[in-house]
């Protein structure tokens, strides 16, 4: 064979491999999607100056909630009224795109809930975003123009139909139909959330009002219905159907759990991370202006089975948080939440106990579950004292400011910062990919780098790793 030839063949060989490569990489890229780990909350908070904006609050666990952006406006609407309530977020079902709808709204303008109620906005405000952190400027979409004698439009919410190949965009109306006025739910088909279909009505309770409506969808595969919907229309109502635009049928509310529409509106319905059978719920105790209430169930064919979170096993944040809804996020994705919208204070969960995260306790540190008081749980994550090298972190107490976490004689401890080189080096660690799992952290010692942060019979310190267990204990998922 000639030299030339050889080249020639030695060349495409290692093309058609490097092709070969980029394709397989290019595969493995795709399959190996990061999995839901996390949950972004978005929501509004009131009726004060900027209460009805978009807020956004994350958690690891859909439990323990911490505000983004320092308990301040995400997103500020500058369209319509420059208000906006009962925002809920949608995913597109390739990932790419994110949309948020919300109520066209301000309350805290003045113009009142009769006006709102018999003349508000026919529009709902849209934004769009390819990554949560880049958003579009917010754009009006006119809903209930077409419905005859359409008052406003109001909680708008949306969810992919694999059916129609398109969104299911519904809201609710104020409109007179059959001599009676009262809110009832339409829905309509979008691609884009610039345009929609016809609006078609979709809930009906005939005088009964019925505002608020959310949509989840489950496995059926163990029984049940495919679908289930939750609705304020006197009580919280739960129905379930195996197609969203088919017939559905009714499963019960939560009077059994001591909650009437009297005390709760605008039900969040969700999923938790990692599971096919446990959802959550929240609902707005309106009425005592506390905020939302968390509930979950394992079993949701039947409303008996949810069950009303102990106060000692959830905290909501520091803001209050009204009508919005959950999306499931992937690490990567709060990672960028947070670096984009950064939150005062960060938990740090412990990975094998679930249920426990660290806290200070007479200046000592360990994992502890329902921490009281849940300040003594909360961090800054401050970059590293000694020197602040890029990626070290040294955590300051949020109730005692100027107090760290430092390592002495390998137990960990809280102590206030005295200046010295030797303490900035004790409180400071490396922050890593989890030893257990990469897609959560671990921190290693700045100056004992042999060593990891890691409990040990709950109690905090730093130690070689060698084991499993060594390193699942060595794992934590900030929030």
């Amino acid at each position: 064979m000639k030299r030339s030839l050889r080249r020639f063949l030695a060349s495409l060989i290692a093309f058609t491999l490097a092709i070969t490569g980029l394709t397989v990489a290019a595969a493995q890229s795709a399959s190996a999607a990061d999995p839901s780990s996390a949950y972004l909350l978005v929501h509004f908070t009131g009726e004060s100056s900027d209460g009805e904006q978009i807020y956004f609050s994350a958690s690891t666990d859909g439990k323990y909630w911490n505000d983004l952006n320092n308990g301040r406006p995400t997103l500020l609407s500058t369209v319509g009224t420059r208000g906006v309530r009962d925002p809920s977020i949608v995913r597109s079902p390739d990932g790419t795109k994110f949309w948020i709808v919300a109520t066209d709204l301000r309350i805290a303008s003045g113009s009142g809930w009769g006006n709102a109620i018999d003349n508000g906005s026919r529009s709902i405000v849209v934004w769009e975003s390819s990554d949560l952190v880049n958003w579009s400027a917010p754009w009006l979409l006119d809903v209930a123009g077409p419905i005859p004698d359409g008052r406003n439009a109001w909680a708008p919410e949306a969810i992919w139909n694999p059916q129609t190949n398109s969104y299911f965009l519904y809201w609710a109306t104020n409109s007179t139909r059959n001599g009676v006025t009262t809110h009832r739910i339409w829905g309509a088909s979008t691609t884009d959330f610039r345009s929609i279909s016809t609006p078609q009505l979709y809930i009906d309770r005939g005088s009964q009002s019925i505002i608020d409506t959310q949509i989840v969808e489950r496995d059926n595969s163990a029984g049940g219905f495919k679908y289930y919907r939750a609705s304020g229309d006197g009580q919280i109502t739960i129905e379930g159907a195996n197609s969203i635009l088919g017939s559905w049928t009714y499963v019960g509310d939560l009077r059994g759990q001591g909650l009437t529409g009297s005390d709760v509106e605008g039900p969040i319905l969700f999923r938790y991370n990692g599971t096919t059978q446990t959802f959550g719920m929240f609902v707005d105790q309106y009425a005592t202006g506390r905020g939302y209430l968390p509930l979950v169930t394992t079993d949701i064919t039947s409303t008996a089975n949810w069950k009303v979170r102990p106060r000692d096993t959830y905290s909501m944040g520091a803001t209050t948080k009204r009508h919005g809804s959950v999306l499931q996020i992937t690490a990567g994705e709060l990672d960028r939440l947070k670096a984009k919208w950064p939150s005062a204070a960060s938990r740090i969960q412990s990975y094998n106990f679930e249920d426990r995260f660290v806290r200070h306790a007479n200046f000592q540190a360990r994992i502890d579950q329902g921490v009281a008081p849940y300040v003594d749980s909360q961090w800054i994550l401050r970059s590293g004292l000694a020197g602040g090298q890029a990626g070290t972190v040294s955590f300051e107490s949020v109730n005692y400011p100027g107090y760290f976490l430092r390592h002495y004689g390998f137990e960990v401890r809280l102590e206030k910062n005295d200046g010295s080189s030797g303490f900035a080096a004790d409180a400071t660690f490396t922050r890593v990919a989890g030893l257990k799992d990469s897609s959560a952290t671990s921190f290693q010692s700045y100056n004992f780098p042999d060593r990891y942060l890691r409990h040990s019979a709950f109690s905090l310190r730093i130690d070689p790793i060698g084991s499993d267990t060594d390193r699942q204990d060595a794992t934590f998922r900030v929030s």
